[in-house]
């Protein structure tokens, strides 16, 4: 089992979501998000002083098993690619466990097809 966390502009969302459906990956949560990575934010200027202003994203976070890990990667990538500084990141980490809080399953058949 594997632990993506992806971090992507808004405004692809539906893309990335579009590209998961169609590899038969649907579980994921979404959460609005504020960094900066390369792009360094924009710079406002607050009563004669340089403030960095965070820029808006979001964050994808999803538990598959690893038969998706790959197809999942794929998905993302296809969908939030908009070949400009900005597109976003991809982090896989291993997932030690899962367990389904209302069935008690645990490990891969906690995290489903």
């Amino acid at each position: 089992m594997k632990y993506i966390i992806a971090i992507i502009r808004p405004d692809r969302l539906a893309e990335v979501q579009r590209a998961l459906v169609e590899r038969d990956i649907y579980l994921m949560t979404v959460t609005d998000v504020r960094g900066c990575g390369r792009q360094k934010g924009f710079v406002a200027h607050v009563r004669s002083r340089a403030m960095v202003n965070l820029v808006t994203k979001l964050k994808i976070e999803m538990a598959v098993n690893y038969e998706f890990v790959d197809a999942a990667i794929d998905a993302i990538t296809l969908g939030a690619r908009t070949g400009e500084t900005g597109d976003g990141k991809i982090f896989v980490l291993p997932l030690d466990a899962c367990v389904h809080i209302r069935t008690g399953t645990s490990g891969a058949e906690a995290i489903g097809p």
